[in-house]
């Protein structure tokens, strides 16, 4: 598994299972629609009045589960960052290269756009009578 195959893994699956920390220090997680760039990170769209953006405006850290059709997954670790300015467009135009119907909510009032840079990703294949398990630190 390199990081090119890596990133096509990715880039085939649109949705993962994020999970963010509470201000009670509690786990909480929701399935979101995600796009990939080249260098891994992720991109997802959600609106300023959910748990998961004040949980990741007031801890950046998260952890998110990618893949689990045919015994192969990905596990990924790393920083949020809510995107603003002139970071956002560029950000923006590979999230809804991947999400066309995200075009309508980029006029909502409250929609705001994080991107989460990896620090340490999981490959899993199962398929095998020896598992693939590569492991990615950045």
């Amino acid at each position: 598994m390199t990081v090119a195959a890596l990133y096509e893994f990715l880039s085939e699956h649109h949705h993962a299972v994020i999970s963010s920390v509470a201000k009670h220090h509690m786990p909480q997680s929701a399935l979101v629609g995600v796009a990939i760039t080249e260098n891994l990170e992720l991109i997802f769209d959600t609106t300023s009045d959910t748990r998961k953006y004040d949980n990741l405006v007031r801890n950046p850290a998260l952890a998110a589960v990618i893949g689990w059709d045919g015994e192969q997954t990905v596990q990924y670790e790393g920083e949020a960052r809510l995107l603003t300015g002139d970071e956002l467009k560029p950000y923006q135009e590979i999230y809804l290269r991947t999400f066309p119907d995200g075009i309508g909510r980029t006029e909502w009032e409250h929609i705001a756009y994080f991107t989460v840079t990896p620090k340490w990703i999981r490959f899993s294949d199962f398929n095998h009578p020896s598992p693939l398990i590569v492991e990615f630190n950045f």
